[in-house]
């Protein structure tokens, strides 16, 4: 087992998501029962990887994990690496283009 970081100097090199780099995974995301259909990365430079169903909000329904926990699922993420500060990237299901645009966590 390795060290994960919460936010790591971006933009990465090689525009790959860098091995120990931590981000917020959905548990249905990183056990591969529901695909990735969500990914945001923070002003803050951190990494949230959700199911785009289920609240990820809910107690439990997250953790702290290598983003590569839920790449591992679909190596469709890893196009993403490149996604700008206080963006998001959603798509409607498991093989549809993902769709970028600015966002912002919710107070």
């Amino acid at each position: 087992m390795h060290e994960i970081f919460r936010s790591l100097p971006w933009p990465f090199e090689k525009a790959e998501f860098p091995p120990n780099l931590g981000a917020v995974v959905q548990w249905t995301v990183a056990s591969g029962d529901l695909p990735a259909l969500f990914i945001g990365h923070t002003e803050e430079n951190s990494w949230l990887v959700g199911d785009g169903v289920n609240d990820p909000n809910l107690a439990g329904a997250c953790a702290v994990l290598c983003i590569w926990a839920a790449i591992e699922h679909d190596s469709s993420m890893r196009q993403l690496a490149d996604l700008p500060i206080s963006w998001a990237a959603e798509r409607d299901a498991p093989g549809a283009p993902w769709r970028r645009a600015p966002f912002q966590l919710l107070d």
